[in-house]
This record gives structure tokens, C-alpha cells and sequence, in this order.
């Protein structure tokens, strides 16, 4: 069975990592959390002091970029890999409120996704990957033979997230979380450098609606149908 690259992309908390983790697990392809890079590079600069007050020290991170190491480690517990920076597992801290507040805002900087881009595309050089993102169909894999653009009701998403906090013991609020979907995704789609768009050979899918399994199920007979071509 032939390999294909499989690019997920959409607006924050519309379940993308969840169906890009089903889909490489059923298919045995690798599958690669670009969102999870971003929040690394976003934690390391808050933990060395290059983000105070929602305001990015552009020229400390940039100059720092070079001090990053990236990793994914499978975790055979789980069945997915984890993220690790500098060779520490950070998967629960880059889950977190703080991190989220300023993510959108280090994934602007130029320097940022062109370091970030570079290892994305080094990683599906062979194919049979499942990458999740903001801009993996329009530039990362522009060529990926299977592209999903993956969006929901900002509420719907909103509370999506705030449960998913909530079940992790964070002390939230539904309203910061909704100002928090709603801010990434002015900035998400409005940034200079790969802003968020769909790509024109994406097949768009609201999921507002639509449950988890349902979802995948119609997903992976669409992968299949392309695979099998």
C-alpha cells in the first residue's frame, strides 16, 4: 500500500491533533503535532524571561532560537509521541493558559516558522505522515495528497477547551477561554507569514456538530479512497 502525506490544519481546539492521532495510528504513520513545536518555543521563552506582560523580546528569542532542541518521543503508554525541549518532556507544560495566551503571538515571528518549517518538512521527506497545524496544506506540504481544513463554532470550540482544562486540574474561566479562541484566531489568520487559510485543494470540515467517531470514520475512508487510488 502506497504511502501519502496527510495535512490537518483549522482553527485552535477544532480536534485536530485528536483525528490526526486516529488516522496516523490506524494507518502506522507518523504523526506530527506542529502546534506542539510552537508552544515548546513559546514555553522556553517564557521560562527565560523573553515574554512579560503578553510582550515578546523579539530580538532575545530570535538570538536564543539557535539554543533549541526539538524532539518527539512515542510514548508507549499513551501511543502518540510527546514533545520534548532540550531533552525534557514538556507535554503538560505547553498544554497550559499561559502558554496559550502567547503562542499566537511567537508563531508570527518570521524567524520562528522558518526554523519550525524546516524540520516540519525534513520529517515527511518519506511520507506516510499525519501533520496538524495552522499551515501545513498551504506551505509546509503544499503537495500533501490528502489536506483537511478543520473548523467550529468559536463557542463550540471555546468549550471544548475549557472542559479539557478543567479535566486537568487548571483553575479557568469559560469567558478568558473564549476571548483566548477568539484573539488566536484574529491572529492566526491576519499574521504577515503563513497566516491561516484554507488551501484550495482542502476539504473543508465543520465538526461543530459532528462526534468524534463519526468524524474519523469519514476521514479515514477518504484516505483510503486516495491511498487505494
Amino acid at each position: 500500500m502506497k504511502k501519502i502525506t496527510i495535512a490537518i490544519d483549522g482553527f485552535s481546539s477544532t480536534g485536530k491533533s485528536t483525528l490526526a492521532k486516529q488516522l496516523a495510528k490506524k494507518l502506522q504513520y507518523i504523526y506530527v503535532d506542529t502546534g506542539a513545536m510552537y508552544r515548546a518555543v513559546t514555553l522556553f521563552a517564557m521560562q527565560n524571561g523573553f515574554i512579560e506582560d503578553g510582550k515578546i523580546d523579539r530580538h532575545a528569542l530570535v538570538n536564543a532560537l539557535d539554543r533549541i532542541e526539538l524532539n518527539f518521543v512515542f510514548n508507549e503508554d499513551l501511543g502518540f509521541a510527546e514533545m520534548y525541549l532540550n531533552n525534557l518532556n514538556v507535554e503538560k507544560e505547553i498544554r497550559t493558559m499561559p502558554v496559550s495566551k502567547n503562542v499566537s503571538q511567537v508563531s508570527e515571528l518570521a524567524e520562528v516558522r522558518s526554523k519550525l518549517v524546516s524540520l516540519q518538512k525534513a520529517m515527511g521527506v518519506d511520507k506516510g505522515i499525519v501533520m496538524d497545524g495552522r499551515d501545513i496544506g498551504s506551505v509546509v506540504f503544499p503537495d500533501a495528497e490528502l489536506k483537511i481544513f478543520m473548523t467550529a463554532s468559536p463557542e463550540k470550540r471555546a468549550v471544548r477547551r475549557y472542559k479539557e482544562l478543567l479535566d486537568r486540574g487548571e483553575d479557568v474561566q469559560y469567558e478568558d477561554i473564549l476571548e483566548n479562541v477568539q484573539k488566536r484566531d484574529y491572529i492566526d489568520s491576519n499574521r504577515e507569514i503563513s497566516p491561516l487559510v484554507k488551501a484550495k485543494d482542502a476539504i473543508d470540515f465543520d465538526n461543530s456538530d459532528v462526534g468524534l467517531e463519526d468524524q474519523f470514520q469519514r476521514i479515514y475512508e477518504h484516505a483510503l479512497r486516495i491511498i487505494n487510488k
